[in-house]
């Protein structure tokens, strides 16, 4: 195909026309009309100048006395007939949201940059993407996963839209009313960190210098002139998602949504606030969700940068101390990996059973710095008698498992850190004011001033980290606001496993057993945090004046919820009537999940009745990562069930997590973090190691890293283009828990871009300039090769709509790319070559059929493909010729998707095709056994048919097979005639063999062992199967249709030896005669 000379593109004729209509247009122009026509006229002759070098220089070269080829030598004709104007193969400048210019030639090679400019903004400018509530299609709905605020694209982000724009694409070409919902998360503490960054860095303020309102309004500010870069970003990837309907977590509508839910939750019961354990983050100064905690395991002894810190801290140490017993009855050891926490202490546990404390059973121990009594008590859920000393220390207030005893035995919660983790007064006077890990090294010595302390070893251990700030997680407890999720949780997971109502599917099918894992087992979810950047809490602390403790939140039944501050007024004074209050909102903020978890409910208008709720709830599908099923998907069936009465979609897809090539976790210290637009755009090494320099690793991580990208990716990353990695992505989800991303592969679908250009450019150079398309195709009439590729395509057509209704992506492109590359550019197209060789009347109607034939095969594949690389296939497409008998859709994301059309499938004909592949795949084997220098001769072909239904189909298709494999002839042989001498032989099929004829000497001995290889295989597999069939019980094991298929499978097998037995018997022949020749 690459070789084809190309014609004039029909669109050139058009110059003079188009110029006589500018010219008709009325002169007057503004200046700003003439300022840009004047800069398009120095671009232009900008670009004449740099062509008038190039011919020159090409000139020049031309002088040079060289060995010229025959191509050479035709394109010095074609130059010397008319030369090329290179104007002619580069898209004009395009005004901003105009359908693009195209080149009135098509370029010579893909070029991804040039193809996907100017689309985009077009396609969003036309209003493509925007669903209507009124209209009478059937909806499909799809919510964007919002990404936070401060975000930038990432590879993961490149997926989600790969899928969903997929998805949309398809839906909307199959007569959907398509809606995809963009939105963006305020990110309460990601976007509350970068600001904090931001003050502390220009100004060294804390946001506690600034205030808070200060602050806030001043991440408004932030947000406004940054935030949201990654929804500029989703455009470059050509996601069609429905910009008039963007949101954000924190506008308006959103906030109004949030109040309600937590006004209707707390009305319900299901919302209170209580006194319990959290993840505290001491840097942040809020609570944490378990998401945002990335657990470390440790071996041994291991020093950690921790922040606040200027030495390194250790952990994986267990330090044991002793407890003195009251009345002289001696000492109780104990050991922890947080001594500092026995400043906390307020009771030692034991076993019931263990008879080495039976004496100490409702005695005391007595604390060493501050002289408290610690009742001993007897716990048999907690205490592992057999693990260390027996004897547990207990600190309620910090420690999950010791919050759970201090509840059961009704001890005393003492927290001894502030927020900002330091000891505070309940901690004893001599470490009060000390930092955490600096308490831990002061507790120690001061056990060991007192002999105490009992020594310290290695101990495994987990340790829980703040995705967000770094620092060690510290359990402490806090009054916060939790959600009740019991009965909600039963909803969710009815709507899952419900078999009478099922109301919502999880694809792929083994995540519904971690939905069952987490909702079986599901704890009330915290939903406050200690920010300012979020939702505030829609809850009044009423201080009453004779209220004995004046601190917010002294008493639990002073709180009233409402929808603002005059709401909370009023009802304060239902509930306290006649008494003297005042009133404050609590400051702290909604958890984010809290928000997201509305998110299909509160995008289409909830709690409003809108047109859009009416018309898009519930959704269609969900498609996210499968490593937020809790936190976020379950969280959003739950309320939505709850607050909207119905699950919020009907799907969920969860797709798989991106690794690298090598299956590793994508880490900055690694330095395989592959950034989309770096794909797209391409980047050399140096670019790839400037971004790592820029980070913020430190010199060890940073050499590490750089390593990691110098093996990975030693020559950069070639441009991609959007298609090429958009279709990779999609290719990838078959391995459905996580992706390893291979770079390469994207390069070989940018390479496949070409090809895909390249036979659009073979079409249209075969089309002509007065082409008309048809109306209708009767396959009946066709040439052998036209009626195969439109039964093919039938075929992927089927196979792509299937797969992509059951969520299969990668089949679905698998589908695609088949007949594209396999079977239109590797058969079709190099079929029909010969009818368009000359303009002889042999082929003419044939040629005819052809033409329309390539036509409706690209016409109908590029829509096909549309869904996957939307940017290629709009620009090819807009090149085709359009059918002048209807109107043509203004873009091919608005035309239909191909269906299956029942005429043009032909079992006999793939059938017969099949058998003119095997034959020429077995040519094309002989070929490359040959010298290299001879491979690409034509050579003469026999074939060798033993049955009559075998000779009629070689014979019928002559043409295809010579034309394929490259033969000057072929001749067909049946087993009466004699074999051909001096030819290369090959067994097809057990109904058919072929030859192929040598230049030189035949070496038969070689061939004869080649075969006898072969025949070895063959024997082997036909033993195996005699054995199996042959076995005891067979018979009884094996059903009928499995029965069925070894008999036929046997009968092949042993009809394939039969030829090859026959080809060797031919090659002992020519060994023979060969002999013979030698001796005379």
């Amino acid at each position: 195909m690459e070789s084809e000379t190309q014609p004039q593109d029909p669109m050139k004729k058009n110059e003079s026309d188009q110029k006589v209509e500018s010219e008709a247009q009325p002169q007057v122009e503004d200046l700003e009309k003439k300022k840009k026509k004047e800069e398009k006229a120095r671009e232009k002759e900008a670009k004449k100048l740099k062509a008038a070098k190039k011919a020159e220089a090409a000139k020049l070269q031309a002088q040079r006395p060289s060995n010229t080829s025959k191509m050479g030598k035709r394109k010095n004709l074609k130059n010397d007939v008319g030369e090329e104007d290179p104007e002619d193969y580069v898209d004009p400048e395009t005004p901003f949201g105009e359908k693009k210019h195209l080149s009135q030639q098509m370029a010579k090679q893909f070029n991804p940059n040039a193809v996907e400019k100017s689309w985009y903004a077009w396609w969003e400018k036309s209003g493509f993407f925007v669903a209507n509530s009124c209209s009478s299609k059937p909806p499909f709905v799809i919510v964007l996963p919002p990404p936070n605020v401060t975000g930038a694209l990432h590879i993961g982000h490149a997926l989600t839209s790969a899928i969903q724009d997929t998805i949309i694409r398809w839906r909307r070409m199959s007569g959907y009313n398509t809606l995809w919902v963009p939105g963006m998360d305020h990110a309460g503490i990601a976007t509350q960190v970068v600001v904090e960054k931001k003050i502390m860095r220009e100004r060294k303020l804390t946001r506690h210098d600034v205030g808070r309102e200060r602050f806030v309004s001043e991440v408004w500010d932030w947000k406004n002139e940054y935030g949201g870069t990654i929804l500029k970003q989703l455009r470059r990837l050509g996601s069609s998602l429905d910009w008039s309907r963007e949101c954000f977590t924190m506008d308006d509508k959103r906030i109004k949504a949030v109040i309600e839910a937590f006004v209707m939750l707390y009305k319900e019961g299901l919302i209170y606030r209580d006194l319990r354990l959290v993840n505290w983050d001491c840097i942040l100064r809020t609570a944490i969700s378990d998401i945002e905690v990335d657990y470390l395991d440790i071996k041994e002894r291991t020093p950690l940068k921790v922040p606040g810190y200027e030495k390194p801290v250790e952990f994986g140490v267990l330090t044991s101390f002793a407890y003195p017993l009251e009345g002289g009855l001696g000492e109780i050891v104990v050991a922890t990996t947080r001594v500092e926490t026995m400043l906390g202490d307020t009771a030692i546990a034991i076993h019931p059973d263990d008879p080495r404390y039976s004496h100490l059973h409702g005695k005391f121990a007595i604390h060493p710095f501050n002289g408290r009594k610690l009742p001993i008590v007897c716990d048999a859920i907690l205490v592992d008698r057999t693990f260390g000393t027996g004897a547990v220390k207990i600190t309620p207030a910090h420690d999950p498992n010791d919050f759970e005893v201090g509840k059961r035995h009704n001890l005393d919660f003492i927290n001894i850190f502030t927020d900002d983790g330091k000891i505070n007064s309940n901690g004893s006077a001599e470490f009060a004011g000390m930092l955490r890990f600096t308490a831990r090294e002061a507790v120690t010595a001061a056990l060991q001033r007192k002999g105490l302390y009992r020594g310290a070893k290695n101990n495994e251990m987990r340790l829980g980290i703040c995705s967000r700030s770094n620092d060690v997680v510290e359990p402490l407890i806090k009054p916060q606001w939790y959600v009740n999720c019991n009965s909600m949780a039963k909803q969710a997971l009815d709507a899952v496993f419900d078999e009478e109502n099922r109301k919502m599917e999880i694809i792929p099918r083994q995540y519904t057993a971690e939905w069952k894992r987490w909702l079986e087992n599901i704890r009330d979810w915290c939903i406050s945090r200690q920010l300012w950047w979020g939702h505030q809490i829609p809850a009044w602390y009423v201080t009453l004046k004779d209220d004995e403790l004046k601190e917010l939140g002294a008493y639990n039944d002073h709180w009233v919820v409402a929808r603002n501050e005059e709401e909370a007024r009023t009802e304060a004074k239902q509930i306290f009537a006649g008494k003297e209050f005042q009133i404050s909102q609590d400051p702290d903020v909604l958890d984010t999940w809290f928000s997201a978890g509305l998110f299909p409910l509160s995008v289409l208008g909830w709690p409003d009745d809108t047109d859009d709720l009416k018309a898009f709830y519930p959704t269609s599908v969900l498609e996210t990562g499968h490593d937020i099923i809790f936190f976020w998907v379950a969280r959003m069936v739950m309320l939505g069930i709850k607050l909207g009465g119905d699950v919020p979609f009907r799907k969920v897809y969860l797709h798989p997590m991106i690794r690298d090539a090598h299956g590793r976790k994508m880490s900055k210290s690694l330095g395989n973090v592959i950034d989309p637009l770096e794909v797209i755009n391409g980047i050399a090494l140096e670019g790839l190691q400037k971004r790592l320099e820029e980070g913020n690793l430190d010199p060890t991580e940073l050499e590490i890293a750089k390593d990691g990208q110098r093996k990975d990716f030693p020559n950069g990353i070639p441009e991609c283009g959007v298609d090429a990695l958009r279709f990779a992505l999609v290719s990838y989800t078959a391995q459905s828990d996580k992706i390893n991303l291979d770079i390469q592969r994207v390069v070989g679908y940018r390479q496949w871009c070409n090809k895909l250009w390249n036979a659009v450019r073979f079409a249209m150079s075969k089309l002509g300039d007065d082409y008309t398309p048809p109306t209708s195709i009767v396959p009946d009439v066709m040439p052998f090769s036209c009626r195969w590729i439109l039964s093919v395509l039938n075929k992927a057509i089927s196979k792509t709509v299937s797969s992509l209704d059951s969520y299969e992506f990668s089949a679905a492109a698998s589908a695609v790319y088949s007949w594209w590359q396999f079977q239109l550019c590797d058969v079709f197209v190099e079929a029909v070559k010969p009818y368009f060789a000359s303009d002889g009347p042999k082929f003419a109607s044939t040629r005819g059929f052809a033409q329309d034939t390539l036509w409706v095969c690209l016409d109908n594949g590029l829509r096909l493909l549309h869904p996957f690389m939307p940017f290629v296939t709009e620009e090819l497409w807009q090149r085709l010729p359009s059918s002048r008998d209807c109107a043509r859709k203004e873009s091919i994301m608005i035309c239909e998707y191909p269906s299956v059309v029942e005429c043009w499938t032909n079992d006999r004909i793939e059938y017969e095709m099949d058998m003119v592949e095997s034959a020429v795949k077995t040519l094309r084997s002989l070929r490359s056994l040959m010298p290299a220098k001879e491979r690409h001769e034509r050579r003469a072909a026999f074939a060798l048919c033993r049955t009559d239904a075998v000779i009629e189909i070689v014979k019928s298709h002559e043409l295809e097979i010579s034309t394929l494999a490259t033969l000057s002839s072929l001749k067909v042989l049946t087993e009466n005639d004699a074999a051909p001498a001096g030819c290369a032989i090959s067994v097809v099929n057990e109904s058919l063999s072929v030859y192929l004829k040598l230049r030189g000497t035949l070496n038969a001995e070689a061939e004869r062992v080649k075969l006898q290889k072969k025949m070895e295989e063959m024997q082997k597999q036909r033993d195996n199967l005699t054995k199996m069939m042959d076995a005891s019980g067979y018979r009884e094991k094996i059903p009928a249709h499995i029965h069925e298929e070894n008999v036929a499978k046997l009968s092949t097998l042993m009809q394939e030896l039969l030829s090859f037995e026959e080809a060797s018997q031919h090659l002992e022949r020519e060994i023979a005669a060969e002999a013979s020749a030698n001796d005379n």
